[in-house]
């Protein structure tokens, strides 16, 4: 029952940055996907990966996993860089 703690990404479908700023605590799987005979559809028996927790902060997060002895990994996002670029680069 390992869980991973991240700071949520910026979606790639807009611009604004709406919810940047949350961590994540999710469940890692405990096993693995299978294919419904029937309808084809993939799932698992494993509840728990179904669960996101989210919080302001990433020491709110790890207090919360340290507190319910939930071994967690933190994924800590890497810096952004700007590429700045003129349009007439375009060209050249």
């Amino acid at each position: 029952m390992t869980a991973r703690i991240y700071q949520r990404p910026k979606s790639a479908m807009q611009s604004g940055k709406a919810r940047v700023d949350e961590w994540v605590l999710e469940f890692e799987q405990s096993e693995a996907r299978r294919a419904d005979p029937l309808m084809g559809w993939t799932g698992s028996g494993d509840t728990q990966a179904q669960i996101q927790l989210k919080f302001p902060s990433k020491d709110e997060a790890k207090a919360y996993a340290e507190k319910y002895g939930i071994p967690a990994r933190v994924h800590v996002t890497p810096p952004k860089t700007l590429k700045l670029q003129a349009y007439a680069d375009n060209f050249r």
